[in-house]
């Protein structure tokens, strides 16, 4: 909802029905993923999208038509490759497409919504999308708010909100958006209500170690990738914001000890990448001894093999084990052939892409099977969610 939130809340403000079409479901091919939505405003204007073009015109049309009636609907678009141009689903994939109408009256939390998502406070939005069952009208659209300290809204029984709180807490804790599934009392291993959880956490960071020109590449590219960026190095006179103006923050300290302080104040978690570019044992040893230890979505460092080898020399003489140095990706990046700063930053920029979402970093024109994979277990749908591991507390700084 991001991407659609001014233009929603200015209508919501003046009191304009909008219609707001979200995608809660996706299989094989899908353009776009679970959260992705399209707004369209009173007066027809369209922001945001569901399908990247595919169906974006019936989506339109539905939309219009929910922001009238007020009634919510779960539409599904799919083909078959064979058929796949006939209907508009060109990519062969299939959609989950929910979509309901915003307004003061439907949608009443949505200003205190939106203040939060801009101030960058955790914020859960769960929706009943779907009924089985009886009675689907009383329970179809009812809508839970959650943060981590308050709620707002109301699924229709208090069993039920206790316990999408609690689950919806720990997709939160993890920036994760999928499905859950309950019975109508909030029972865990039920199927008749099926909640979509859109979750707008804070952006994931990505920590770059070393104020050299491949540092400002890879801040570059990592906040093209949605990350909040900081540059850290103990060197002064290299770490200025005026060489990296892209970074969100330019810190000067030892890595090992930033990393370390930054870990123990809990403002690390399992989204964070660390991107270790010091190229020199005295910096970027301690920090990877500090990096590697950590519950880390990703730990790369630059350097060459001989360079690797004396590096994993030198972790073993401080204590790791094989299956922490295992975590470690070096030299890291994937082999593009890459040799400006800019061509090392796409390369370091596709692994972390290739390990979040379980890539194989081949060319697709020599792979088979779909090019996208599902967002989740097969119909958009996710278990109750346990937080990341805490990460924290360490020893003290050397």
């Amino acid at each position: 909802m991001r991407d659609v939130l001014d233009e929603l809340e200015r209508w919501w403000r003046a009191g304009e029905p909008a219609g707001l079409a979200t995608v809660v479901g996706t299989w094989n091919s899908a353009p776009r993923s679970a959260g992705a939505t399209m707004a369209v405003g009173p007066d027809g204007t369209v922001t945001g999208s569901v399908s990247g073009g595919c169906v974006e015109g019936a989506v339109y049309e539905l939309a219009r038509e929910v922001a009238h009636s007020g009634v919510p609907t779960l539409r599904r678009y799919g083909v078959s490759d064979d058929d796949a141009f006939a209907v508009g689903l060109t990519c062969g994939g299939t959609l989950d497409v929910y979509v309901e109408r915003v307004d003061t009256v439907a949608f009443p939390e949505f200003g205190a919504v939106a203040a939060a998502i801009r101030a960058g406070r955790p914020t859960a939005v769960a929706t009943c999308v779907a009924v089985h069952g009886a009675d689907p009208a009383r329970r179809l659209g009812r809508r839970l708010v959650v943060w981590s300290d308050r709620t707002a809204g109301s699924l229709g029984d208090d069993r039920l909100d206790a316990a999408a709180t609690d689950d919806v807490r720990g997709l939160l804790a993890v920036g994760r958006t999928g499905v859950l599934r309950y019975g109508y009392d909030g029972q865990r291993r039920g199927d008749r209500l099926h909640l979509f959880v859109a979750t707008y956490a804070a952006p994931p960071r990505m920590i770059v170690f070393g104020a050299i020109d491949f540092a400002a590449a890879v801040a570059r590219i990592g906040v093209f990738l949605g990350y909040r960026v900081t540059v850290c190095d103990a060197r002064p006179v290299f770490t200025t914001a005026r060489r990296f103006p892209e970074a969100h923050e330019v810190v000067v300290d030892w890595p090992h000890r930033y990393l370390r302080s930054e870990a123990e104040a809990g403002r690390l978690d399992g989204r964070t990448v660390v991107c270790v570019l010091t190229h020199e044992p005295r910096f970027d040893v301690p920090v990877l001894e500090v990096a590697l230890r950590l519950p880390l979505a990703y730990v790369g460092a630059m350097g060459s093999r001989r360079t690797h080898r004396d590096r994993l020399d030198r972790l073993r003489a401080a204590g790791l084990t094989d299956a922490e140095l295992a975590r470690l990706s070096s030299p890291l990046g994937l082999d593009l052939g890459a040799r400006t700063p800019e061509e090392t930053a796409v390369s370091i920029a596709a692994e972390i892409v290739a390990r979040r979402w379980g890539g194989t970093g081949d060319r697709l024109s020599v792979l088979d099977g779909r090019i996208h994979h599902d967002t989740a277990d097969g119909d958009g749908a996710v278990g109750p969610s346990v937080p990341a591991a805490p990460v924290g507390p360490l020893p003290s700084p050397r």
